[in-house]
């Protein structure tokens, strides 16, 4: 007994050999191209908004910070800075730094909040890959 003709609802494909790639094999097959998105492009112009605002960000904490907290407080400033402007930055010491500043100096754990969520340093996690992205959204909220 030989095989049968295909009749018009099957479809049979036969691959072998060492083959690689793509096979689409069906009745009434869409193919859509799945693109990422581009990564957001960080400026010159928001790299320089964010040392501004790093500037002001450990003017503030030399101004408010009590003298005995003062070194420490901004040393933690500065340990934010490498972290944001790293290559890929450091949301785990973004973090420690955020929720150093909430437990000894609260006034001022608003300010470092909100280099923390600004949008540049946002841009700058994004642009660091999707992974980190998301990390960055679970830890620190936002869309």
């Amino acid at each position: 007994m030989g095989e049968k003709e295909p009749s018009g609802d099957e479809i049979r494909a036969t691959i072998s050999g060492d083959v690689s790639g793509q096979v689409a094999v069906g009745k009434g097959i869409i193919q859509t191209q799945v693109t990422a998105e581009a990564r957001p492009e960080v400026t010159e112009e928001d790299l320089a908004a964010l040392r501004q605002m790093l500037a002001e960000l450990k003017e503030k904490v030399a101004a408010e910070a009590p003298p005995e907290k003062k070194e420490a407080a901004l040393e933690r400033v500065q340990e934010l800075e490498e972290a944001v402007t790293a290559e890929k930055p450091d949301l785990t010491t973004m973090e420690y730094v955020k929720q150093w500043f909430v437990k000894n100096l609260p006034g001022l754990a608003g300010a470092v909040t909100g280099v923390v969520v600004n949008p540049i340093v946002g841009k700058l996690v994004e642009a660091a890959g999707d992974a980190l992205a998301a990390e960055f959204r679970r830890r620190f909220g936002g869309g």
